[in-house]
Protein backbone atom coordinates (compact mmCIF):
# COMPACT_ATOMS: atom_id res chain seq x y z
CA UNK A 1 0.00 0.00 0.00
CA UNK A 2 1.34 3.42 -1.01
CA UNK A 3 0.92 6.47 1.20
CA UNK A 4 -0.85 9.33 -0.59
CA UNK A 5 1.79 11.95 0.12
CA UNK A 6 -0.08 14.95 -1.39
CA UNK A 7 -3.15 14.20 0.77
CA UNK A 8 -1.06 13.61 3.89
CA UNK A 9 0.81 16.89 3.28
CA UNK A 10 -2.46 18.78 2.81
CA UNK A 11 -3.81 17.43 6.11
CA UNK A 12 -0.60 18.07 8.07
CA UNK A 13 0.09 21.56 6.74
CA UNK A 14 -3.36 23.05 7.31
CA UNK A 15 -3.65 25.04 10.59
CA UNK A 16 -5.89 23.76 13.35
CA UNK A 17 -4.85 24.02 16.97
CA UNK A 18 -7.15 22.98 19.82
CA UNK A 19 -10.51 24.71 19.58
CA UNK A 20 -9.74 25.99 16.06
CA UNK A 21 -10.00 22.81 13.95
CA UNK A 22 -12.27 24.17 11.22
CA UNK A 23 -9.78 23.96 8.33
CA UNK A 24 -9.16 20.29 9.13
CA UNK A 25 -12.91 19.65 9.24
CA UNK A 26 -13.21 21.07 5.73
CA UNK A 27 -10.68 18.53 4.41
CA UNK A 28 -12.47 15.65 6.15
CA UNK A 29 -15.79 16.70 4.59
CA UNK A 30 -14.23 17.08 1.16
CA UNK A 31 -12.46 13.71 1.24
CA UNK A 32 -15.43 11.70 2.53
CA UNK A 33 -18.46 13.42 1.01
CA UNK A 34 -18.62 11.03 -1.97
CA UNK A 35 -18.20 7.87 0.12
CA UNK A 36 -21.03 5.64 1.32
CA UNK A 37 -21.05 7.25 4.74
CA UNK A 38 -23.35 9.33 6.91
CA UNK A 39 -21.47 12.44 8.05
CA UNK A 40 -22.55 14.43 11.10
CA UNK A 41 -21.06 17.10 13.34
CA UNK A 42 -21.85 17.70 17.01
CA UNK A 43 -21.95 21.00 18.91
CA UNK A 44 -18.33 20.68 20.01
CA UNK A 45 -17.07 20.22 16.44
CA UNK A 46 -16.40 16.47 16.32
CA UNK A 47 -17.03 14.97 12.88
CA UNK A 48 -18.74 11.55 12.75
CA UNK A 49 -18.33 9.48 9.57
CA UNK A 50 -20.66 6.50 10.00
CA UNK A 51 -20.51 3.29 7.96
CA UNK A 52 -23.40 0.92 8.53
CA UNK A 53 -22.62 -2.70 9.34
CA UNK A 54 -24.62 -5.90 9.33
CA UNK A 55 -25.54 -5.58 13.02
CA UNK A 56 -26.48 -2.13 14.29
CA UNK A 57 -26.92 -3.33 17.88
CA UNK A 58 -23.15 -2.96 18.37
CA UNK A 59 -21.11 0.15 17.58
CA UNK A 60 -17.40 0.60 16.90
CA UNK A 61 -15.87 4.01 17.63
CA UNK A 62 -12.54 5.03 16.11
CA UNK A 63 -11.11 8.32 17.37
CA UNK A 64 -8.50 10.42 15.53
CA UNK A 65 -8.02 13.95 16.84
CA UNK A 66 -7.83 16.86 14.41
CA UNK A 67 -6.12 19.39 16.65
CA UNK A 68 -2.40 20.11 16.75
CA UNK A 69 -0.37 21.62 19.55
CA UNK A 70 -0.20 25.38 19.14
CA UNK A 71 -0.53 28.70 20.90
CA UNK A 72 -3.03 31.48 21.55
CA UNK A 73 -2.38 35.22 21.78
CA UNK A 74 -2.64 36.49 25.37
CA UNK A 75 -0.97 39.93 25.22
CA UNK A 76 0.42 42.44 22.71
CA UNK A 77 2.91 44.89 24.19
CA UNK A 78 3.48 48.53 23.23
CA UNK A 79 6.22 47.53 20.77
CA UNK A 80 4.04 45.00 18.96
CA UNK A 81 5.60 41.85 20.45
CA UNK A 82 3.17 39.04 21.22
CA UNK A 83 3.06 36.98 24.40
CA UNK A 84 1.20 33.70 24.13
CA UNK A 85 -0.26 30.77 26.02
CA UNK A 86 0.32 27.19 24.88
CA UNK A 87 -2.47 24.93 23.61
CA UNK A 88 -1.02 21.50 24.34
CA UNK A 89 2.42 20.51 25.59
CA UNK A 90 5.62 21.85 24.00
CA UNK A 91 9.30 21.17 24.52
CA UNK A 92 10.39 24.81 25.01
CA UNK A 93 13.98 24.34 23.85
CA UNK A 94 12.76 23.52 20.33
CA UNK A 95 11.05 26.90 19.84
CA UNK A 96 14.12 29.11 19.46
CA UNK A 97 14.04 31.11 16.20
CA UNK A 98 11.20 29.02 14.74
CA UNK A 99 8.65 30.54 12.38
CA UNK A 100 4.98 30.57 13.34
CA UNK A 101 1.76 31.83 11.78
CA UNK A 102 -0.50 34.15 13.76
CA UNK A 103 -4.06 33.72 12.49
CA UNK A 104 -5.46 37.20 12.99
CA UNK A 105 -7.60 39.16 10.53
CA UNK A 106 -5.14 37.70 8.05
CA UNK A 107 -2.34 35.18 8.46
CA UNK A 108 0.91 36.77 9.60
CA UNK A 109 4.34 35.16 9.68
CA UNK A 110 6.22 35.59 12.91
CA UNK A 111 9.31 34.25 14.62
CA UNK A 112 9.75 32.91 18.14
CA UNK A 113 12.32 35.09 19.84
CA UNK A 114 14.02 35.36 23.21
CA UNK A 115 16.96 37.12 24.83
CA UNK A 116 20.09 36.88 22.62
CA UNK A 117 22.78 34.55 23.95
CA UNK A 118 25.38 37.32 23.58
CA UNK A 119 23.87 39.30 26.46
CA UNK A 120 22.84 36.42 28.70
CA UNK A 121 24.50 35.99 32.08
CA UNK A 122 26.27 32.65 32.70
CA UNK A 123 23.33 31.65 34.89
CA UNK A 124 20.84 32.44 32.10
CA UNK A 125 22.87 30.45 29.57
CA UNK A 126 22.76 27.37 31.78
CA UNK A 127 19.06 27.68 32.63
CA UNK A 128 16.57 25.32 31.02
CA UNK A 129 14.42 27.27 28.56
CA UNK A 130 10.88 28.12 29.69
CA UNK A 131 7.83 28.98 27.57
CA UNK A 132 7.69 32.34 29.35
CA UNK A 133 11.13 33.22 27.93
CA UNK A 134 9.69 33.50 24.42
CA UNK A 135 7.71 36.11 22.54
CA UNK A 136 6.65 36.42 18.89
CA UNK A 137 8.16 39.06 16.60
CA UNK A 138 6.05 39.92 13.55
CA UNK A 139 8.52 42.49 12.23
CA UNK A 140 5.77 45.12 12.27
CA UNK A 141 5.11 48.29 14.30
CA UNK A 142 2.73 47.99 17.22
CA UNK A 143 -0.14 49.87 15.60
CA UNK A 144 -0.16 47.52 12.60
CA UNK A 145 0.03 44.44 14.83
CA UNK A 146 -2.84 45.62 17.00
CA UNK A 147 -4.95 46.40 13.94
CA UNK A 148 -4.63 42.80 12.71
CA UNK A 149 -4.20 40.68 15.87
CA UNK A 150 -6.20 40.44 19.06
CA UNK A 151 -6.12 38.43 22.24
CA UNK A 152 -7.54 34.99 21.56
CA UNK A 153 -6.20 34.56 18.03
CA UNK A 154 -4.65 31.11 17.43
CA UNK A 155 -1.01 30.56 16.44
CA UNK A 156 0.40 27.52 14.63
CA UNK A 157 3.84 26.33 13.52
CA UNK A 158 5.02 27.13 10.00
CA UNK A 159 6.31 23.93 8.38
CA UNK A 160 5.71 22.04 5.13
CA UNK A 161 5.87 18.27 4.70
CA UNK A 162 9.04 16.80 3.24
CA UNK A 163 10.08 13.21 2.57
CA UNK A 164 13.31 12.04 4.19
CA UNK A 165 14.34 8.60 3.03
CA UNK A 166 11.40 6.32 3.88
CA UNK A 167 9.96 8.87 6.30
CA UNK A 168 7.76 11.95 6.25
CA UNK A 169 8.67 15.02 8.29
CA UNK A 170 6.31 17.89 9.09
CA UNK A 171 4.58 19.84 11.81
CA UNK A 172 1.45 18.18 13.20
CA UNK A 173 2.25 14.57 12.33
CA UNK A 174 0.62 14.28 15.77
CA UNK A 175 -2.13 13.72 14.98
CA UNK A 176 -2.83 14.54 11.35
CA UNK A 177 -1.24 11.26 10.32
CA UNK A 178 -4.12 9.57 12.19
CA UNK A 179 -6.66 11.82 10.44
CA UNK A 180 -5.13 10.62 7.16
CA UNK A 181 -5.20 6.97 8.29
CA UNK A 182 -8.85 7.18 9.34
CA UNK A 183 -9.87 8.83 6.05
CA UNK A 184 -8.08 6.15 4.02
CA UNK A 185 -9.50 3.35 6.18
CA UNK A 186 -13.07 4.59 5.82
CA UNK A 187 -12.61 4.71 2.05
CA UNK A 188 -11.24 1.14 2.03
CA UNK A 189 -13.72 -0.54 4.39
CA UNK A 190 -15.88 -3.23 2.82
CA UNK A 191 -18.42 -5.32 4.72
CA UNK A 192 -18.28 -4.67 8.46
CA UNK A 193 -20.08 -6.77 11.05
CA UNK A 194 -21.02 -3.72 13.16
CA UNK A 195 -21.69 -0.01 12.62
CA UNK A 196 -18.41 1.88 12.45
CA UNK A 197 -18.22 5.46 13.74
CA UNK A 198 -15.06 7.14 12.49
CA UNK A 199 -14.80 10.21 14.70
CA UNK A 200 -12.47 13.09 13.91
CA UNK A 201 -12.25 14.59 17.37
CA UNK A 202 -11.42 18.06 18.72
CA UNK A 203 -9.37 19.32 21.64
CA UNK A 204 -7.46 16.13 22.44
CA UNK A 205 -4.25 18.01 23.14
CA UNK A 206 -5.88 19.93 25.99
CA UNK A 207 -7.64 17.03 27.69
CA UNK A 208 -9.34 14.48 25.39
CA UNK A 209 -12.43 16.71 25.40
CA UNK A 210 -13.89 15.84 22.01
CA UNK A 211 -13.53 12.09 22.45
CA UNK A 212 -15.28 12.25 25.81
CA UNK A 213 -18.32 13.90 24.25
CA UNK A 214 -18.33 11.60 21.23
CA UNK A 215 -18.10 8.42 23.29
CA UNK A 216 -20.93 9.60 25.52
CA UNK A 217 -22.99 10.24 22.39
CA UNK A 218 -22.19 6.94 20.64
CA UNK A 219 -21.93 4.59 23.65
CA UNK A 220 -19.59 2.26 21.71
CA UNK A 221 -19.31 -1.47 22.31
CA UNK A 222 -15.82 -1.56 20.81
CA UNK A 223 -13.28 1.19 20.33
CA UNK A 224 -9.96 2.11 18.80
CA UNK A 225 -7.87 5.16 19.58
CA UNK A 226 -5.74 6.25 16.64
CA UNK A 227 -2.73 8.40 17.45
CA UNK A 228 1.02 8.78 17.37
CA UNK A 229 3.41 7.42 19.99
CA UNK A 230 7.02 7.98 20.96
CA UNK A 231 9.78 6.44 18.87
CA UNK A 232 12.87 7.09 20.97
CA UNK A 233 15.13 5.00 18.75
CA UNK A 234 17.80 7.69 18.88
CA UNK A 235 21.45 7.92 19.98
CA UNK A 236 21.79 7.52 23.74
CA UNK A 237 18.44 5.78 24.23
CA UNK A 238 18.52 2.66 26.35
CA UNK A 239 16.45 -0.25 24.96
CA UNK A 240 13.87 0.01 27.74
CA UNK A 241 13.34 3.72 26.99
CA UNK A 242 12.60 3.42 23.28
CA UNK A 243 8.83 2.65 23.46
CA UNK A 244 8.74 2.00 19.66
CA UNK A 245 11.06 2.16 16.65
CA UNK A 246 10.47 3.71 13.24
CA UNK A 247 9.95 1.18 10.48
CA UNK A 248 9.33 -1.74 12.85
CA UNK A 249 5.59 -1.75 12.22
CA UNK A 250 2.33 -0.34 13.49
CA UNK A 251 2.24 -0.20 17.28
CA UNK A 252 -0.41 -2.05 19.27
CA UNK A 253 -0.87 -0.19 22.54
CA UNK A 254 -0.75 -2.14 25.77
CA UNK A 255 -1.15 0.88 28.02
CA UNK A 256 -0.31 4.53 28.57
CA UNK A 257 -0.80 6.88 31.52
CA UNK A 258 -4.53 7.26 30.79
CA UNK A 259 -5.55 3.79 29.58
CA UNK A 260 -4.90 0.13 30.19
CA UNK A 261 -6.14 -1.33 26.92
CA UNK A 262 -8.59 -4.22 27.18
CA UNK A 263 -6.46 -7.36 26.86
CA UNK A 264 -9.18 -8.99 24.77
CA UNK A 265 -8.79 -6.21 22.19
CA UNK A 266 -5.00 -6.36 22.38
CA UNK A 267 -5.11 -10.12 21.82
CA UNK A 268 -7.47 -9.64 18.86
CA UNK A 269 -5.29 -6.95 17.26
CA UNK A 270 -2.22 -9.17 17.48
CA UNK A 271 -4.17 -12.07 16.00
CA UNK A 272 -5.34 -9.96 13.04
CA UNK A 273 -1.84 -8.55 12.47
CA UNK A 274 -0.37 -12.06 12.33
CA UNK A 275 -3.17 -13.43 10.16
CA UNK A 276 -2.85 -10.68 7.53
CA UNK A 277 0.97 -10.51 7.79
CA UNK A 278 1.01 -6.93 9.03
CA UNK A 279 4.27 -5.85 10.66
CA UNK A 280 3.62 -4.75 14.24
CA UNK A 281 5.27 -3.94 17.55
CA UNK A 282 4.05 -3.50 21.10
CA UNK A 283 3.69 -0.10 22.76
CA UNK A 284 3.84 0.49 26.50
CA UNK A 285 3.95 4.24 27.13
CA UNK A 286 4.58 5.32 30.75
CA UNK A 287 3.41 8.92 30.23
CA UNK A 288 0.81 10.65 28.07
CA UNK A 289 -2.62 9.63 26.88
CA UNK A 290 -4.88 9.55 23.85
CA UNK A 291 -8.55 9.56 22.85
CA UNK A 292 -8.55 5.87 23.79
CA UNK A 293 -9.26 6.90 27.38
CA UNK A 294 -12.47 8.71 26.44
CA UNK A 295 -13.55 5.96 24.06
CA UNK A 296 -13.01 3.29 26.68
CA UNK A 297 -14.71 4.98 29.63
CA UNK A 298 -17.13 7.73 28.63
CA UNK A 299 -19.87 5.62 27.08
CA UNK A 300 -22.68 4.49 29.33
CA UNK A 301 -21.47 0.90 29.57
CA UNK A 302 -17.77 1.26 28.72
CA UNK A 303 -16.09 -0.05 25.60
CA UNK A 304 -13.81 -2.96 24.83
CA UNK A 305 -11.07 -0.65 23.60
CA UNK A 306 -7.56 -0.67 22.30
CA UNK A 307 -5.36 1.63 20.26
CA UNK A 308 -3.38 1.69 17.06
CA UNK A 309 -0.34 3.94 17.28
CA UNK A 310 2.06 5.37 14.70
CA UNK A 311 5.68 5.43 15.94
CA UNK A 312 6.89 9.04 15.69
CA UNK A 313 10.20 10.73 16.40
CA UNK A 314 10.51 14.27 17.82
CA UNK A 315 6.96 14.33 19.24
CA UNK A 316 5.62 17.67 20.47
CA UNK A 317 8.50 19.52 18.87
CA UNK A 318 8.40 21.88 15.91
CA UNK A 319 8.71 19.03 13.41
CA UNK A 320 7.86 15.34 13.78
CA UNK A 321 8.76 12.26 11.76
CA UNK A 322 6.98 8.99 10.89
CA UNK A 323 7.83 6.05 8.63
CA UNK A 324 5.72 5.51 5.52
CA UNK A 325 5.54 1.73 6.01
CA UNK A 326 4.27 2.16 9.58
CA UNK A 327 1.55 4.50 8.28
CA UNK A 328 0.50 2.01 5.60
CA UNK A 329 0.47 -0.85 8.12
CA UNK A 330 -1.74 1.20 10.45
CA UNK A 331 -4.37 1.49 7.71
CA UNK A 332 -4.23 -2.25 7.03
CA UNK A 333 -4.52 -3.22 10.70
CA UNK A 334 -7.44 -0.85 11.36
CA UNK A 335 -9.28 -1.99 8.24
CA UNK A 336 -8.93 -5.71 8.95
CA UNK A 337 -9.82 -5.27 12.62
CA UNK A 338 -13.06 -3.44 11.74
CA UNK A 339 -14.01 -6.01 9.11
CA UNK A 340 -13.39 -9.00 11.42
CA UNK A 341 -14.48 -7.67 14.79
CA UNK A 342 -17.22 -10.28 15.13
CA UNK A 343 -14.42 -12.81 15.60
CA UNK A 344 -13.06 -11.22 18.78
CA UNK A 345 -12.87 -13.55 21.76
CA UNK A 346 -14.77 -11.78 24.54
CA UNK A 347 -13.99 -14.27 27.29
CA UNK A 348 -12.31 -12.76 30.32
Amino acid sequence: MQVNIPLLAKICEVPGTSGFENEVRKIVYEELKSEDLTIETDNLGNVYAIKKGKDSSKRVMIGAHMDEIGFIVKYIDDNGFIRFHTLGGFDPKTLTAQRVIVHGKKDLLGVMSSKPIHIMTPEERNKVAQISDYFIDLGMPADEVKALVQVGDPITRERTLVEMGNCVNCKSIDNRVAVYILIETLKALKDCPYDVYGVFTVQEEVGIRGANVAAHNINPTFGFGLDTTIAYDLPGARPEEQITKLGEGVAIKIMDASTICDYRMVRFQKQIAEEFQIKWQSELLPMGGTDTAGIQRMGKTGAIAGAISVPTRHLHQVIEMAHKEDIANSILLLKHCCENLDRINLEF
